[in-house]
């Protein structure tokens, strides 16, 4: 019976994911995504490919010791337009198993967690500080802990729409071509374009980005 409800397990899995080869002027990765996990995420990220949206583009910003991003500037670090930004629900993903460990990847957004479009990340360290923090049942919630301190009888609503407590929605990971993402990681970087620090002094060029059958 364990044999075989894991391989139903596997064959359910499978059925969900879809997977998008990066072709860099530094080789090639893979990325499989998570539509059962993160479905308006992974729908609004394989749009963008097969748009072509990511093709010329770069990646701006590596930190060696945090993730490599890219998705939103080209060679010329001109920002290239999107479609409208995406609900967060990287609460759902989490609760699905999804962290922001290494080879993952996840949107990137500014300080309002509804803002992300096409920018992703690639974690190249684990960053569970980057993970949304669960909320506790109630309302109010009656103990609630934060950055090592502790909150009581706070209205659930307040957490639940608190800024500081989205973090970032991870919708898949690098399957392989990890040793790729590890060049992104590894190249040097300094000041560029509207930059100050963190672009690669080498840009690292995304050519294609599409659709694995």
């Amino acid at each position: 019976a364990a044999t075989l409800a894991l391989g139903l397990w596997g064959s359910a899995h499978a059925a969900g994911e879809q997977r998008v080869k990066f072709s860099t002027n530094l080789g090639d990765f893979v990325v499989e995504v998570y539509p059962d996990k993160a479905p308006k995420t992974v729908a609004n990220f394989l749009q963008y490919v097969k748009d072509k949206h990511y093709d010329g583009l770069i990646f701006h910003r590596v930190i060696a010791d945090f993730m490599v991003q890219g998705g939103g500037f080209d060679q010329n670090y001109q920002q290239k337009a999107t479609r409208a930004p995406i609900k967060h629900e990287g609460r759902e993903a989490l609760a699905k198993g999804l962290h922001n460990t290494v080879g993952t990847v996840a949107m990137a957004r500014t300080n309002d967690p509804h803002s992300a479009s096409s920018q992703f990340f690639i974690n190249v360290v684990d960053n569970s500080r980057l993970d949304p923090v669960p909320i506790p049942d109630g309302d109010p919630v009656k103990n609630f802990q934060f950055q090592g301190k502790t909150y009581e009888s706070l209205p659930r609503a307040q957490l639940v729409n608190h800024p500081m407590l989205f973090g970032y929605t991870v919708f898949g990971k690098v399957v392989s071509g990890m040793d790729v993402v590890e060049k992104i990681r590894n190249t040097p970087t300094g000041a560029a374009g509207p930059f100050p620090s963190d672009v690669p002094k080498t840009p690292v060029i995304i050519h294609s980005a599409t659709l694995q059958k």
